[in-house]
């Protein structure tokens, strides 16, 4: 019986409701596109282009260096990497080994990075030389007996690498060789770039690509090949109009995210694309990336585009090379939307999912028929439901606000070592997500917010996703985040936390006038806080929680 929903109606012709999945790893994709799209450009980093010839060689030569250090099928091998070459030739080279790639955030803290390392049972971390270090230090309090070092100059073009430890010695650490300790370029040196065999079986877990740890302590989600290979080849039907080896990305997304890990390494390796890596997506890089390279889509959380709309030269480019800009990880502000679009006439395409999904499930369609304000609606062979908060059983009509739940190939196989979490979110092939949305009559998605955000003030339920997006409409205020904080007479009341745009001058009563003016008495701030910057994840998402707790920290001293 074919797979119907109401959505397929928003889709663009050519898409199709089911993907017939093929089952290609990407370890063997990788190898389909160096024989198809050999000298055309696979990854441009600060000037230096790779082509599908030279990642497959590279490739190779890295998973023989892996091999040599002992590394088999089933292995877990660590990464602590920026957007750098090294970090999609590593993961590449654990996939034909068969090896599990476990991905890093390198902006955590030791005790964090020690936790995260140890629970991943990874004996070998590839890293930048910064933070080899911190590597040494917390490696006792972890299986890692092998670390493998990477140098941000590796792959600049010439004289630049041979420049930079003098130019920019501030990002660039000499390694002394020592035991357990090796460089990268080194060990791609002594091994040949003969095809290597891939190890990879379709069912087999390739992946640990670790939840922010914004709701909690961070977990594994265990991502399959069968997870990782059949997103991007449901998200590559969304796009029937373009052609394989015709078009380029901007690679703003890091690779140790899982948007990153599916867009900014694999999609366009699935697709014969190129992708222009960015080590640190700061606007002026962005401006000069976006000048430089012309690519033809623009990914961004929301504090990107907040940042590039405060950039003069964004501003009056000539962005008519940019077929799509993505938005992701958190909803983007209708201001943000509307400067975007009076600016450059933006195409703005929501995309929303998870980590345990291999960040993909719902998306503005591409061609097809678009609702503001929604993420779109469920890709091809993807299903989506709401079901009430409570027990979360209980599916909802359109129009209710619910649970979101997920299924489809793209679901994890739950997270590592922790059967009680997987259970938890892991329920008859559907994927709990946490967030509070509404699905439309026609299918489209609207996210309301995270449960654990929601605030219960006087006994009332209130999203600060709305309150935010208020406050994102005053005309002096840069960014905003709303969370609740305890209260002896409602429960709990609101604090919102305010940047004011550059050179504005704002006070908390005009803030709650503003609010007052636009949502009910219950939902505007009791309090209000100004900051020079919020806390944000290595992807620029706004950490609400990080909030929350610092605000509880801070009166729990007060009260002591």
């Amino acid at each position: 019986m074919p797979f119907e929903r109401p959505w397929h109606k928003a889709y663009a012709p050519g898409v199709p409701a089911e993907v017939e999945i093929r089952r290609i790893t990407m370890a063997e994709a990788l190898a389909d596109s160096a024989r198809r799209f050999g000298p055309n450009t696979a990854y441009v980093y600060l000037g230096k282009k790779i082509s599908y010839r030279d990642l497959e060689g590279l490739v190779n030569r890295f998973a023989r260096a892996l091999k040599a250090l002992g590394v088999k099928r089933g292995d877990t091998v660590a990464m602590l990497l920026p957007n750098i070459p090294q970090a999609p030739i590593a993961n590449h080279a654990c996939y034909r080994l068969g090896a599990v790639t476990a991905m890093n955030n390198p902006l955590y803290t030791e005790r964090e990075l020690a936790l995260q390392l140890d629970d991943s049972d990874a004996r070998v971390v590839v890293t930048l030389d910064l933070l080899l270090p911190r590597i040494l230090k917390i490696r006792a309090s972890t299986r890692i007996d092998t670390v493998i070092t990477c140098h941000i100059s590796d792959f600049l073009p010439f004289p630049a690498r041979q420049l930079f430890p003098f130019v920019k010695k501030e990002m660039y650490r000499k390694v002394t060789p020592a035991k357990g300790v090796h460089q990268f370029m080194d060990l791609l040196k002594n091994q040949p770039d003969t095809p290597v065999p891939s190890e990879a079986c379709w069912d087999d877990l390739a992946a640990l690509i670790y939840t922010g740890g914004t709701t909690g302590v961070s977990k594994g989600a265990m991502l399959t090949h069968a997870n990782i290979s059949s997103v991007v080849q449901i998200f590559r039907a969304w796009f029937p109009d373009l052609a394989d080896a015709s078009e380029s990305l901007l690679g703003v997304y890091p690779i140790f995210h899982s948007a990153g890990y599916s867009v900014s390494q694999n999609l366009p390796v699935w697709s014969g694309w190129t992708c222009v890596l960015v080590p640190r997506p700061t606007p002026e890089v962005i401006v000069e990336q976006l000048k430089k390279f012309r690519p033809s889509f623009l990914p961004g959380v929301p504090t990107i585009y907040t940042g590039l709309l405060q950039n003069a030269q964004f501003r009056t480019m000539d962005m008519g090379f940019v077929k799509g800009y993505f938005a992701g990880a958190a909803p983007l502000p209708e201001d943000t939307v509307r400067e975007l679009r009076e600016l450059h006439h933006a195409t703005i395409y929501d995309v929303y999912g998870a980590t345990e999904n291999t960040a993909f499930a719902t998306c503005t369609p591409w061609g097809g028929r678009m609702k503001p304000g929604t993420v779109g609606v469920p890709l091809p062979n993807t299903d989506i439901r709401i079901v009430d908060i409570e027990t979360g059983e209980k599916a909802l009509p359109a129009g209710e606000p619910g649970e979101v739940c997920i299924k489809g190939p793209q679901v994890m196989a739950g997270y590592y070592k922790r059967p009680a979490e997987t259970a938890s979110a892991l329920r008859d092939g559907w994927f709990h997500t946490g967030d509070i949305g509404i699905l439309d009559e026609d299918g489209f998605l609207s996210i309301v917010d995270r449960k654990k955000d929601m605030i219960i003030a006087g006994g009332f339920n209130v999203y600060p996703k709305e309150v935010d997006e208020v406050l994102f409409g005053h005309p002096g205020i840069l960014e905003a985040c709303t969370v609740g904080v305890a209260d002896s007479y409602r429960g709990e009341s609101l604090k919102a936390f305010v940047v004011p745009k550059p050179g504005e001058s704002l006070t908390a009563d005009e803030v709650r006038a503003w609010c007052r003016e636009r949502l009910a008495a219950y939902k505007v701030p009791t309090e209000v806080e100004f900051l020079a910057e919020l806390p944000k994840s290595a992807i620029g998402k706004i950490l609400r929680r990080e909030l929350r707790d610092r605000e509880a920290r801070k009166r729990s001293a007060q009260e002591g």
